[in-house]
């Protein structure tokens, strides 16, 4: 996988952070939970619903999503918004969590993993992440569709998930200030997205092995990490996506790409990708998202 740093591979102009704009506003903070790299997870067993593990991890996540509150309310941070980002975005224990956050859950929904993100955030947190299918290394390694997609590229370059989201959360200026999961994740996000503060829960052995800190101490790396995102938000300058947004999508299988290319503005690339170009990443989310939802027998 190329690695290089996210404004080198979107070639873009950097914006003021959306926080700049209201100094002595308390920050409001947006917090996006995956499940895959939460410490101690290794398998299906953990983060599936009705698997053996899943009701206890459930809790695990919730747990690690509080220590990242927790540590931004202690660093200043006002509003908090939290997403969840993983499979039916239905894990989170929502009677766990602070009184005073708001919850974003449920799918499908427009922006994703990112729904409820807009410029009066001062920064986003990641919590959990995973690395991307196109990595070798990393527990349960994926980009957004571990069945169908074999890869997912932004103006050019494959993307992790929370590349992508980064991308995202800079169309509103907001920063990325701290990522959290196993080593191959952490580092991943850190080489697209510069000076995103991070926290390794677990080191992997291979898709469905690793060495992993207990939950207390996974917690505590977490609260470290944000710490020190929150203290150094207003230096980071979050690099807006080069518009128009090329987006490649590629997929394990060859039928997905023929239909979609039938549809108004997207190419055919060969058997398994299509592409697309979006006036913006607020746009590409949401053909994104309509590529891994839509299905012609959905039912209420």
């Amino acid at each position: 996988m190329r690695v290089l740093s996210l404004a080198a591979v979107l070639l873009v102009l950097p914006v003021a952070p959306a926080h700049a704009q209201t100094p002595a506003a308390a920050p409001r903070i947006f917090i996006s939970v995956d499940m895959e790299g939460i410490g101690g997870v290794v398998s299906g067993d953990q983060i599936s619903v009705g698997a053996f593990e899943y009701e206890r991890f459930r809790g695990l996540m919730t747990e690690e999503a509080n220590a990242a509150i927790a540590a931004a309310r202690a660093a200043g941070a006002g509003e908090i918004v939290v997403a969840d980002s993983h499979g039916t975005m239905q894990n989170l224990l929502v009677e766990r969590l602070p009184a005073d956050v708001q919850v974003v859950r449920g799918s499908p929904r427009p922006l994703g993993m990112m729904q409820g993100i807009d410029a009066s955030f001062a920064g986003v947190i990641f919590i959990g992440y995973h690395a991307s299918t196109t990595n070798p290394e990393g527990v349960r390694a994926h980009s957004f569709s571990s069945a169908n997609l074999a890869d997912l590229r932004l103006n050019g370059v494959s993307v992790t998930e929370g590349a992508w989201n980064a991308a995202l959360a800079a169309h509103f200026g907001v920063p990325v200030l701290a990522v959290s999961g196993d080593e191959a994740a952490v580092k991943e996000v850190a080489s697209l997205v510069p000076g995103v503060e991070t926290a390794t829960v677990k080191w992997p052995y291979g898709f469905h092995a690793a060495r992993t800190l207990t939950p207390s101490a996974a917690r505590d790396a977490i609260a470290a990490a944000v710490r020190r995102g929150m203290e150094r938000r207003s230096t980071i300058v979050p690099p807006r996506a080069r518009t128009p947004v090329e987006l490649e999508i590629r997929f394990k299988n060859y039928r997905p790409s023929e239909p979609l290319s039938w549809l108004r503005g997207v190419r055919r690339i060969d058997a398994h990708a299509v592409a697309y170009t979006a006036a913006d990443m607020v746009e590409a989310a949401r053909f994104l998202q309509f590529v891994l939802t839509y299905q012609a027998a959905l039912e209420p």
